[in-house]
């Protein structure tokens, strides 16, 4: 069963294509991370916050990201992380156009 990640923290920009100009590497590099299927970044610039969902292939491989994401943000300064690690339930968001195949879900 595969596994979401949510993490959301204040940040102060940039945001849209400033953002996506910004952290390109940053966004490339994460998908050498162990068990990651795929993220969605999020963001908010009215409410000055960012952050994504991830899907990893367990919670093992969830918590391990989640942890050293944690550290590397707080390492820049960022207070405030949230962050909840999830099952998911492949039938139901099936229903819904999830992003689920049999190797993800």
């Amino acid at each position: 069963m595969s596994v979401i990640l949510q993490v959301h923290f204040p940040f102060d920009g940039p945001f849209g294509d400033e953002m996506a100009n910004a952290m390109t590497a940053l966004a490339e590099s994460i998908n050498q991370e162990p068990g990651l299927i795929w993220k969605i970044w999020t963001e908010d610039a009215d409410q000055k916050q960012a952050g994504g969902i991830y899907l990893f292939d367990t919670r093992a491989n969830a918590n391990a990201y989640c942890k050293m994401h944690t550290a590397r943000l707080e390492a820049m300064g960022v207070t405030g992380i949230r962050a909840a690690i999830l099952d998911t339930n492949a039938a139901l968001s099936a229903i819904n156009k999830g992003p689920f195949n049999s190797t993800t879900s």
